[in-house]
């Protein structure tokens, strides 16, 4: 009788509970509430993204790129020889020389040094040390030394000294004036040459094209802006910039990333020819020329001249193609000097666009770890495998163990309703994470390929928070069975096992959710 009557008093607690915490209504506002904390959450925990506009760029005096005093151009024969190249440390590199055939005197010669990956002189430079052949520079282009040249790590002065004993080895060849040779630097190589600018005084001269000028964090920052802006995604995604590029990135090294050349540049007593192409939104171009020359003048060094080549990307191409109209001006301005290196005009060519400084990069507060946020991703997917794994395993110790014996509505169970809801938890964190990987994929593609498509981009974005909202839809209904069987005096688990997946899932759902708002999954302005 007693049995009954407690029985009778926990259904109604039950139903009481359930209708408390039940209907439409009290699910929308729980789970505006429960969006609305993650938003603020995610909002708290990291770098907002509010780069600076740029404001009174370099002018440009006239919109031919052609430099003045620069002689007319001849055209020669080449001959090409390769020649091995022994570094300070023993290592040896092969280079091509590319001259001209017939020159009357000694010929100036050039340097390249290459970019970031790799780099052959089978495969790079070879327009550009062609046209300065055909013209009587005598170029060459070393085969980049790749041993101590990761991903991970590289030392951008110790490439310096590499990049400097293929110089040696130009100014010793036959036909070359070692008084007149200089160096060609590409994009990375921008941070390489004013150092061996600075180490070698002896170079006589460094031409800068698509150079990043600022630290390579700081670059990637205004690149991966750049980008998206021309990708066209919600403003929303540029809040992951900071928190992706300022942190320390997983597996340790990087080093480089705060590689600063400024103070070699501020050593600097060469002439210098600075290129840039009006298409390449990855480079500060305005930004890149006004500190390069702000920092040569520091040492006296007022021999800049600057050109801007109309619709050319990074590599000054255009179509694919080396603009030839840059190989003139490149060949005339070498072969001028030192009458072209202040030969006016000092910064012509194409009016060039850059809308934002690339600055310093804000340094995550509580998730600037890269090693901590991967592994925090990881174990909360770990743990949502765990939950399964265990409720299949106590499942087949109750089949073969002695528990076999207990009759069925007596052996430990979920309570009724929570196994569907912890599972809708699990799967839409998990699914909501996948799906912002995904979208981050694409839209890197998508940017780096220069298109727009609002269907990955917008629609894409708008999939992902709604995967992200029904995982907070999943969690409040999950709280609220949690809750009724509370109030009724019951447990949602039953038995260690049950508990103990109940709380991986459980656990690993909530810390996906706290990382997806930390990326700004549940962004609403704020």
């Amino acid at each position: 009788m007693l049995r009954s009557e407690r029985s009778i008093r926990v259904r109604r607690r039950l139903a009481r509970a359930t209708h408390v915490a039940s209907g439409p209504y009290r699910l929308v506002a729980s789970t505006a509430l429960g969006v609305v904390a993650l938003a603020v959450l995610g909002a708290v925990m990291g770098p907002q993204w509010d780069p600076v506009p740029l404001e009174d760029p370099l002018p440009v005096t006239s919109t031919s790129t052609a430099i003045g005093d620069a002689p007319a151009l001849k055209k020669y024969d080449v001959r090409t020889s390769v020649v091995d190249v022994r570094l300070d440390d023993g290592t040896t590199v092969q280079a091509q020389i590319s001259e001209p055939v017939g020159l009357d005197g000694p010929a100036p010669g050039v340097v390249f040094v290459h970019g970031a990956g790799t780099g052959k002189y089978t495969i790079a430079f070879l327009a550009q040390a062609r046209a300065l052949a055909e013209s009587g520079v005598v170029a060459m282009v070393p085969n980049k030394r790749l041993d101590t040249y990761t991903t991970r790590h590289r030392d951008y002065v110790q490439m310096a000294h590499d990049y400097d004993a293929s110089v040696d080895v130009l100014r010793r060849h036959e036909g070359v004036d070692p008084d007149r040779v200089g160096v060609y630097a590409e994009s990375e190589g921008g941070w390489i040459a004013p150092v061996m600018a600075t180490i070698d005084p002896r170079i006589g001269f460094v031409v800068l094209v698509s150079s990043p000028v600022v630290p390579p964090r700081e670059q990637a920052a205004f690149a991966v802006d750049s980008y998206l802006r021309n990708t066209g995604v919600p403003q929303e995604v540029f809040r992951a910039i900071p928190r992706a590029v300022g942190m320390s990135l997983p597996g340790g090294g990087f080093e480089y990333a705060d590689f600063d050349v400024t103070p070699y540049q501020r050593q600097l007593t060469q002439p210098v020819l600075m290129v840039y192409g009006t298409g390449d939104a990855s480079m500060p171009v305005l930004q890149g020329a006004e500190q390069l020359i702000g920092d040569a003048a520091v040492n006296g060094d007022t021999e800049v001249t600057v050109r801007y080549y109309e619709g050319a990307n990074h590599g000054i191409r255009v179509d694919g193609v080396v603009s030839a109209t840059f190989l003139r001006d490149l060949s005339g301005w070498v072969l001028g000097l030192p009458a072209t290196a202040n030969a006016a005009p000092r910064v012509a060519g194409a009016t060039p666009e850059q809308t934002y400084v690339a600055a310093p990069v804000p340094e995550p507060r509580w998730l600037g770890d890269g090693d901590i946020v991967v592994g925090t991703v990881l174990g909360s997917v770990a743990l949502l495998v765990l939950g399964p794994l265990l409720v299949l395993l106590a499942r087949g110790a109750e089949l073969v163990g002695p528990g076999r014996r207990r009759p069925v509505e007596q052996r430990p169970r979920f309570a009724a309703g929570v196994p569907w809801r912890l599972t809708g938890l699990g799967a839409g964190a998990l699914a909501t994470v996948v799906g912002l990987a995904w979208y981050l994929v694409s839209i890197a593609r998508l940017a780096l390929d220069y298109e727009r498509n609002d269907w990955i981009v917008r629609g894409g974005w708008v999939a992902v928070r709604v995967l992200g909202v029904a995982a907070v839809v999943a969690a409040v209904l999950l709280m609220q069975r949690v809750h009724e069987l509370h109030v009724a005096e019951r447990v949602a688990a039953g038995g260690v096992v049950r508990k103990l997946a109940f709380g991986a899932v459980a656990a690993g759902s909530t810390v996906l959710l706290v990382v997806l708002a930390y990326w700004g999954v549940f962004q609403l302005g704020i």
